[in-house]
């Protein structure tokens, strides 16, 4: 076999910063690769932060008990000067029996490497606009056999929030536990009460400043399950709308301005009404206060549930100081 058609064969890079798709097509790759080799192969699955000079000629070097050897190398772009150097040279020209998977996440470094190989690519983009997660929901039903219309589809991700992982898991049970087109109702039925306290209501209530119920949905949401670290992200998103709307031309219609922010017209003028009140001292005050609470969430603090409702109390007096 000509070294291209050997190194399309054996190199797949999937490209991408998006966790659970890249995490797919890894599963995906390794899958592939494992049925079309006649045996097992030694998989070797390795950071190519950790990878010193020298390091992949041993992973790939032959068994003495034979069969093939697969190596998935994540964060390509991490990988230093050297080793990068020795992986491309590995990649234009694949050992016998070695099939590599690459991944990295579309940055400048080590760039070289997604080219110059003729191996396969598979691209996982962000999944960063309302539409998208509207489609990456649609997608995951058909996988199940089943089907949301758009009420559902909104409920659940009022439900749940922007993280794929979560969304996915939840479109899974979903799909599991109840029949029929999955919608608004549906959604709130099964969640009982988790539509109306998740995160992004919390946010709410807070941008708005009303402190007492921001503080009451905060409570529910944690009594219900709803994670810490999915709060501090819904606020962080709220009080980031906040100073992208606000910054934005206020003669421009919603519309237009949701299409330049990825934001569906709805929020658009959602986040209109709860600028009122609102400069943009005490926005940036705002954002320091969520950043704060994002570190104590996820480490640095004792109490995530004492951090959140701080930070709940200080974003209502950043606008009140407004």
């Amino acid at each position: 076999m000509p070294a291209a058609s050997a190194a399309a064969a054996a190199v797949t890079v999937i490209v991408g910063d998006e966790e659970l798709l890249v995490e797919r097509a890894v599963h995906a790759a390794v899958a592939e690769a494992g049925a079309a080799s006649s045996e097992t192969p030694d998989v070797h699955d390795v950071r190519a932060a950790g990878l010193r000079p020298g390091d992949l000629s041993m992973l790939t070097a032959p068994s003495l008990f034979g069969g093939g050897c697969l190596v998935v190398v994540r964060s390509a772009q991490e990988a230093t000067k050297d080793v990068a150097a020795e992986l491309a040279s590995q990649l234009a020209a694949p050992p016998p029996d070695v099939t590599f998977v690459l991944t990295h996440s579309g940055a400048a470094k080590n760039k070289s490497l997604l080219t110059g190989h003729g191996g396969r690519r598979v691209d996982c983009p962000a999944v960063k606009r309302f539409g998208e997660r509207l489609d990456f929901m649609r997608a995951e039903f058909a996988r199940a056999e089943r089907k949301a219309d758009d009420g559902g589809l909104r409920a659940l991700l009022d439900a749940v929030g922007t993280d794929l992982r979560e969304l996915a898991a939840a479109c899974s049970q979903l799909a599991a536990d109840t029949s029929g087109v999955i919608n608004q109702g549906m959604v709130a039925r099964y969640y009982r009460g988790r539509a109306e306290a998740t995160g992004f209501t919390v946010a709410d209530r807070a941008v708005e400043g009303k402190l007492g119920e921001a503080l009451a949905q905060l409570r529910w949401a944690l009594a219900t399950g709803v994670s810490p670290v999915l709060i501090t992200s819904a606020l962080a998103q709220g009080v980031r709308a906040l100073g992208r709307v606000g910054t934005a031309a206020r003669t421009r219609g919603a519309d237009a301005l949701a299409a330049e922010l990825g934001m569906p017209p709805w929020k658009v003028d959602r986040v209109r009404q709860q600028l009122k009140g609102w400069t943009g001292e005490g926005v940036a005050r705002a954002h320091a206060v969520v950043a704060q609470a994002d570190a104590q969430v996820k480490g640095e603090g004792a109490s995530p549930g004492y951090a959140l409702e701080r930070a709940i109390t200080e974003i209502v007096a950043c606008r009140s100081a407004s």
